[in-house]
């Protein structure tokens, strides 16, 4: 009778040093080591003292054990350990696929190498107001990047993902470094519609319900009293679409949110707005486009336009790239599954006819 062989069982220790409490690596009330061990249910993992112990899969073992290299990595850097930024470690660490840390088609830096959880997790993108903006995710760290290293850069995914919150955080550090002279925030008032005659105020104080979420935004970001003092004097502009049209922006980080919401004509009349010493990031989520029927939304046709242009970078996020409550993701995930059967149904009756 052949006997299955069971798998090999590795050992691992992690000592942490004395510089470093335990409450820091395990969390208050040792919850980060709950979600360690509910991320890990096959090994055995035990504390005593300040060493840290793990028995079981190896390649669980290795994960694990990289997973404290790339907490310690974090904590030496003076910012502290979340449950969620260890949930988002593990992530990463198991998209890699052998606990290098390294993701599959990750793109190489300069020794040949991906981005690691700490790299991630510890990317300084502004410090305002007592926190400090960074990404969470390795997508939004491949996004942030490219916003560096590109002209013009397209943020596409899903509400929750970061998109318009991270360009805004690189368009004031942007300003503040004089890499530009002021910022340029705007979006299709494509909800508005014929309803903007019935809202009171000016055209300004009428649009601005739909500009509300990039205000919000900026005041995360800078000082509110400074804002209203910068808009005066037009170093930031928050304007619908609109009024972009006949302009040359120069010297301006230019942000363009809810793309999705832009008609063909709309996309290439703002891209050619481009001017010297620019930088553009266009943000927008294709499966949330409010514009009348038959009309083709220009987020959605300009990924075939653009793609492969130089210069031109298109950065997708997924719902596993979603920043807020959980169960948004979740959400996502049920609506895209939810898109899919109903397609698969309306492919299978059209066939059947």
């Amino acid at each position: 009778m052949t006997q299955t062989p069971t798998q090999p069982q590795a050992h691992a220790q992690i000592t942490i040093p004395a510089k470093h409490p335990m409450v820091t690596v395990l969390g208050s009330s040792d919850s980060l080591l709950r979600v360690i061990e509910k991320a890990f249910p096959s090994a055995d993992i035990h504390v005593r003292g300040n060493v840290i112990s793990a028995v079981g899969d190896a390649t669980e073992v290795a994960l694990i054990q990289r997973l404290f290299d790339e907490m310690m990595l974090v904590l030496r850097t003076g910012q502290s350990m979340t449950e969620d930024a260890v949930e988002r470690s593990i992530a990463m660490l198991r998209a890699s696929g052998n606990g290098n840390g390294r993701a599959n088609g990750s793109p190489a830096d300069g020794n040949g190498h991906g981005e690691t959880p700490a790299e991630v997790l510890t990317q300084n993108i502004l410090s305002s107001r007592g926190r400090t903006i960074r990404p969470k995710t390795l997508n939004q760290k491949r996004y942030v990047d490219a916003i560096d290293k590109h002209t013009i850069v397209f943020g596409i995914g899903p509400a929750g993902t970061g998109k318009t919150y991270l360009a805004m955080a690189k368009a004031v550090q942007a300003l503040q470094s004089k890499q530009v002279t002021r910022i340029i925030l705007t979006r299709p008032a494509v909800e508005a519609g014929e309803r903007l005659g019935f809202l009171p105020g000016t055209l300004y104080e009428k649009i601005d319900p739909y500009l509300r979420p990039l205000y919000d935004a900026l005041h995360d970001m800078l000082d509110p009293d400074s804002i209203p003092r910068l808009m005066a004097a037009g170093t930031i502009e928050v304007a619908p679409l609109a009024y972009m049209r006949g302009r040359t922006l120069n010297d301006a980080f230019i942000i363009l949110d809810e793309a999705q919401n832009t008609s063909a004509e709309q996309m290439k009349m703002f891209l050619t707005r481009l001017g010297f010493d620019s930088k553009i990031v266009i943000t927008g989520d294709v499966t949330q486009v409010d514009l009348p029927n038959g009309t083709k939304s220009g987020l959605r046709q300009v990924q075939d336009i653009l793609d492969g242009v130089d210069d031109v970078h298109f950065s997708r996020l997924t719902s596993q790239d979603v920043v807020r409550h959980k169960l948004v993701g979740r959400i996502v995930d049920a609506y895209e599954q939810y898109d899919s059967r109903q397609d698969q149904e309306g492919r299978g009756g059209r066939n059947g006819k």
